[in-house]
């Protein structure tokens, strides 16, 4: 079953479909937690499953609920990497009592049925503001000790020292460090201002078990993609997050692109089928919420409403993506009116309503208004890729399927087999070229 999509694979999951029982008659997911951030984290964007009124299966994929703030702390950043959207300006951080004002107004504001409050320290480059990490971090113990709350930042790691390693070591069980890896050094060093060599890997893999690292794709990326996502898991990191298109005003759906990336997926699904190893974001998409009969009219994420960002000068902002890094003055004042509150503003109705695989393609509200000048209609410069991505998806899930039959209970297996079918029929004959 080398080849993707095969009529053997398919005969087989209509089978496997065919011998199913007590499957859901409808199948509701729920929307995106409105305190979420598709674009931003590794755990951040999972749907949530309701439990089925005609059915005794529960469905369930529960999120994070922590209430999830995030504080920028610098502007400034130590490297240039090929794909970044910011402007930073050295000298820009933040004080620390816009910290403490923050902290505490966070604390006041705790959202009801919210378990906690995870911060996020962004930048950037947050470890070029250590001291001021240290001091919020001391401030928040001593005058909140009794509530429940973790810090969280993304780092490059290259500023790590001796000094640095011993802290975060020390407070590992209230502070997570992730680190930021695209790859082997060749991608890395391409992407990422040749600082490979300057990374202490073992520290983060051992200090945060689990944690895994943060992966961006550049063009370049595309051309040692399996290499790079094989070596990662080589490492010892068996989640790799984000493994997002870089945003910005990239053209991604040129044909070389879709040539170059294809059998990079290949030789990713067949290596996942034979190692077993938990799949990377880019592949984890849930295929059976795309066969969900009610697709609710809500935004993506929770920009302007839930989400919390907090600049430098201790400002508001809707998101972490809206910031004066990222949007002139003018531009950040004419979304600052925007009514978040209605959903409607930040659907595309032509995704909306026309496109099969909607409700799994990634994508980020501040980015398609810096594309567009408008939230309203996304990006489509990622489409042809993303429709390809989803074949080679659709294909990974189907083996798998028949590999361990046990592996989803039967609600959500009968609706990705059905999936399956449905995007090879869409999208396998516009790339048949390239598979």
């Amino acid at each position: 079953m080398n080849q993707i999509l095969n009529e053997e694979l398919i005969e087989a999951l209509d089978f496997m479909r065919s011998k199913l029982t007590n499957v859901a008659p409808c199948y509701q997911r729920t929307h995106i937690s409105d305190f979420s951030c598709v674009r931003c984290s590794g755990s951040a964007g999972r749907y949530v499953y309701e439990k089925q009124p005609h059915s005794s299966e529960q469905n369930t994929r529960v999120m994070s609920s922590r209430f999830s703030p995030s504080l920028c702390i610098t502007h400034a950043c130590n490297l240039n990497c090929v794909y970044c959207y910011q402007k930073h300006n050295a000298g820009t951080g933040m004080s620390f009592d816009t910290a403490k004002n923050i902290i505490d107004w966070v604390f006041a504001h705790i959202p009801t049925g919210m378990d906690g409050v995870e911060f996020t320290f962004i930048g950037g480059e947050p470890l070029l503001e250590f001291e001021l990490i240290k001091q919020i971090m001391d401030y928040t113990c001593k005058y909140y000790s009794g509530e429940k709350f973790i810090f969280y930042a993304a780092s490059n790691g290259v500023l790590l020292t001796s000094e640095m390693k011993e802290w975060f070591a020390a407070n590992r069980d209230k502070f997570y460090l992730r680190l930021s890896l695209d790859g082997t050094k060749e991608t890395h060093d391409y992407n990422r201002s040749g600082s490979f060599d300057k990374l202490d890997i073992d520290f983060f893999k051992n200090t945060w078990p689990g944690q895994g690292v943060k992966m961006t794709l550049s063009e370049f990326s595309l051309r040692n993609l399996a290499k790079d996502i094989k070596y990662i898991h080589s490492l010892g990191f068996d989640d790799i997050g984000g493994v997002n298109l870089a945003e910005g005003d990239f053209d991604w759906n040129k044909d070389e692109y879709i040539g170059i990336l294809a059998p990079q997926l290949k030789e990713l699904v067949e290596y996942y089928l034979e190692t077993g190893i938990r799949f990377d974001q880019l592949l984890d998409r849930s295929l059976d919420l795309c066969e969900a009969k009610n697709k609710f009219r809500k935004k993506r994420c929770g920009i302007g409403t839930g989400t919390l960002f907090f600049d430098v000068d201790g400002k508001r902002y809707p998101c972490t993506f809206i910031t004066p890094m990222t949007f002139s003055q003018k531009e950040i004042e004419d979304v600052i009116h925007t009514d978040f509150s209605n959903d409607d503003k930040f659907l595309d109705e032509e995704c909306f309503n026309n496109c099969y695989i909607y409700p799994i393609c990634p994508t980020c509200s501040g980015s398609n208004y810096m594309v567009n000048k408008t939230f309203k209609r996304r990006n489509k410069k990622k489409c042809s890729l993303q429709k390809l991505i989803a074949l080679f998806i659709a294909d990974l899930q189907g083996k798998m399927l028949l590999k361990n039959k046990y592996s989803m209970e039967a609600t959500m297996k009968y609706y990705t087999i059905e999936a399956i079918k449905k995007i090879k029929s869409l999208y396998y004959d516009e790339f048949k070229t390239y598979l």
